[in-house]
């Protein structure tokens, strides 16, 4: 709770509006509650009004605060659907089909977060990722100028020797199966930025390979090393100020004692709190594996590169971890746009500026 405290108590001072689509879901109606509690901003819930109110009552949740959206019948259906009718260039579509669509809870949730209603949205408790990014990339669509959506895990550990303070930051550990140079690359650069921007030190990014600097040779190890000299040229350009190395294995990147033995001259080996997966196969195995054997708190998939802050939790989420997420969303939410330039200026369907 250290790194989501510290979190939660400059949200206080920012509120923002975090929509949840799966407003009739016990775990969210917890995390709304308690995100209203801190004065963290005015939670959104998604859903059937009535139904939303029986389960509050049943779990002892008061609705004070919270605010309670059914997509059939709000008054935003019909700019939505026109919205979204331009966005996917349906134009000539019966608008009843276009309706079906927009009523789903994380289409519409998307549209309201497009529309500047809200600052945020997260869902993911009750359906597969794939049911929540295509709706987040069809209606949010990428920052101007990023050609890669990825997500990032936050794990916060118990024994603070690793990464900062006993915070890790990994990517990409939930959206794209096999990345190219370019796309490792904007991963690592990407995730550098959410760590620098959420905890305020120099991201110490090491970019993951079962080989050390050459220690095995094949064509799956190249491309890690490329990319590292792209990432370091998009800091550059950037201005993001961070340290990147790789390939290297995990223990080369976390532990001092072995970084001492096989790269004793690395800026980031032995000090990483940034780690970059060379596929989602390792990513987002390595990444519930220590979650479950540590014991730690994790916080994500915080997705990164979209036009606004958006998070796909996991189905095996808790009330604490929505919470958790649905804070970093919010914070991400503060500057967004520092995060990736000229993020949010456009509502849905217009170009890019510049």
């Amino acid at each position: 709770m250290r790194f989501i405290g510290s979190i939660i108590e400059k949200l206080q001072r920012h509120p923002k509006r975090i929509v949840f689509p799966e407003g009739e879901e016990s775990r969210i109606l917890q995390a709304a509650r308690q995100y209203q509690l801190l004065q963290l901003g005015a939670p959104i819930l998604l859903g059937d009004r009535s139904r939303i109110k029986t389960i509050a009552a049943e779990l002892g949740i008061s609705l004070q605060g919270i605010r309670v959206i059914n997509p059939e019948n709000s008054p935003d259906l019909e700019e939505f659907c026109v919205r979204f009718a331009h966005l996917r260039r349906l134009e000539g579509t019966p608008m009843e089909k276009v309706r079906e669509v927009i009523t789903h809870p994380n289409y519409f949730g998307a549209m309201m977060v497009a529309m500047h209603q809200a600052e945020g949205i997260v869902s993911g408790t009750s359906v597969i990722s794939g049911s929540v990014l295509r709706p987040f990339f069809r209606v949010i669509q990428l920052a101007p100028r990023k050609k890669t959506a990825s997500s990032c895990l936050i794990l916060e550990l118990e024994d603070t020797r690793f990464g900062e303070n006993g915070v890790l930051f990994m990517g990409d550990c939930g959206v794209i199966p096999t990345p190219t140079i370019e796309q490792l690359a904007d991963i690592a650069v990407s995730t550098a930025h959410l760590a620098h921007h959420l905890n305020g030190s120099r991201p110490k990014v090491a970019l993951l390979s079962y080989s050390t600097k050459g220690s095995a040779e094949d064509k799956n190890v190249a491309p890690i090393r490329a990319a590292k000299i792209l990432a370091q040229i998009q800091a550059k350009e950037l201005g993001l100020a961070a340290d990147f190395d790789g390939e290297m294995q995990v223990d080369t990147a976390i532990i001092p004692e072995v970084a001492a033995i096989k790269l004793p001259d690395s800026p980031v080996a032995g000090q990483a709190n940034v780690l970059i997966f060379p596929d989602l196969n390792s990513g987002n195995i390595a990444s519930k594996m220590v979650r479950y054997a540590a014991r730690a708190n994790a916080y994500g998939q915080i997705l990164l590169g979209l036009d606004r802050p958006a998070a796909d939790v996991s189905r095996g989420s808790n009330a604490h971890d929505v919470l958790g997420v649905a804070t970093v969303v919010g914070m991400q939410s503060i500057e967004y746009e520092k995060l990736f330039p000229g993020a949010g200026t456009r509502l849905p369907g217009e170009k890019v500026p510049g």
